[in-house]
């Protein structure tokens, strides 16, 4: 896989413009948990997933985290150039949930593109209308959606990105994606747990029983 074809609009850059990105462009191999990116003064640049997987979460004044989308192969990270964006007035922080490979283009090369090409222009506003609907979305999942149902959806994402029903992963972690307390998720995660739908473990959380997870999230 290379840079040229995994990047949407590569085939509508002219010559110059593809030899600028190239000359310009970096390739970074980053281990798991590595905070890539953080806040609205720290311009990364932009982001091309190769492969592994991504986080953008924020933060509450009380330091409590929330995530608000998450990143896989072939998927672009805007928000880490985002003194490029200056519509966008919050801080993101973006860390590498998996060992990752990714490119990342500086973000002057970025905004010299966005000016004089339309089709990255167009590009780049495509992707930030998707990722302010996953925010809007999320903002409706935790004015409206009952915890037991937000924690019941999370499990059943994180068993379909991961392809397994054991989910290595701490109460505080799944706190820290919903923006809740990890007294809160322990909770809710026990009551599963007494109802037959998970088994807990030291670490772990093994979904025993999707059918009636999914009936509670759609519930």
């Amino acid at each position: 896989m290379d840079f040229q074809s995994c990047f949407p609009v590569w085939e509508q850059l002219t010559v110059a413009q593809r030899e600028r990105v190239l000359s310009g462009l970096l390739r970074r191999h980053v281990e798991k948990g590595t905070v890539l990116h953080n806040g609205s003064m720290d311009c990364t640049g932009l982001m091309l997933v190769e492969s592994g997987q991504l986080r953008a979460y924020i933060l509450s004044d009380e330091g409590r985290e929330i995530t608000i989308y998450r990143l896989f192969d072939r998927d672009i990270c805007l928000f880490s150039a985002s003194c490029i964006m200056r519509s966008i007035q919050f801080d993101v922080t973006i860390e590498t949930e998996k060992d990752t490979d990714l490119w990342l283009i500086p973000a002057e090369i970025y905004r010299q593109l966005m000016t004089e090409s339309a089709p990255v222009s167009n590009y780049t506003n495509e992707i930030m209308a998707a990722r302010f609907s996953e925010v809007m979305w999320l903002m409706e999942q935790v004015m409206w959606k009952s915890m037991d149902r937000r924690v019941a959806a999370f499990l059943l994402e994180e068993s379909a990105i991961e392809g397994t029903d054991r989910l290595r992963i701490t109460h505080e972690a799944i706190a820290n994606h919903l923006g809740t307390h990890r007294e809160v998720v322990t909770r809710m995660l026990r009551y599963f747990q007494n109802e037959g739908m998970v088994k807990l473990s030291r670490g772990a959380v093994d979904i025993t029983d999707s059918g009636r997870l999914e009936a509670l999230e759609r519930a």
